[in-house]
């Protein structure tokens, strides 16, 4: 009902296709070096994308007049606004989760990354190969 639709994000179904269509060289990917940071965490985040919207989440983003943004908004079959980060980092600390979670106040927030389940500060922990566990019914229950 409040989306904005003159702003959006797109992403591509097929996250190998997408990672051939841009011409990153394969053996970028496992090089962790910090110039790599930004396309390898826009893969990241594409892929988590296909992931939930195969499970039918719409998916929505969040930005602030400044420089917090969150990477996807996703509302529960009860009407639960749920606001989740995808990092690829070893450091997860995210600075626009816990500004958009002190806002906002949401049930609780995810964050998704290469760290396993864990449950702090009212942020549920996903690891990236569970994310096709998120449906939209268990996002109450979660």
């Amino acid at each position: 009902m409040y989306e904005e639709l003159e702003s959006f994000k797109l992403y591509m179904a097929d996250t190998g296709l997408l990672t051939n269509l841009s011409n990153f060289p394969l053996y970028l990917i496992k090089n962790k070096e910090a110039s790599n940071d930004l396309m390898i965490g826009m893969l990241t985040e594409n892929y988590v994308s296909s992931s939930l919207k195969f499970n039918n989440i719409n998916l929505n983003y969040w930005k602030n007049d400044y420089t917090s943004e969150i990477d996807f908004i996703l509302q529960s079959e009860k009407g639960k606004i749920i606001p989740v980060e995808v990092k690829i980092s070893e450091n997860t600390k995210s600075r626009s989760l816990t500004n958009y979670m002190n806002e906002y106040n949401p049930p609780y927030g995810i964050r998704i990354s290469s760290k396993n389940f864990g449950f702090n500060n009212n942020i549920k922990s996903v690891p990236l190969y569970a994310v096709f566990c998120i449906t939209k019914a268990n996002l109450d229950d979660l």
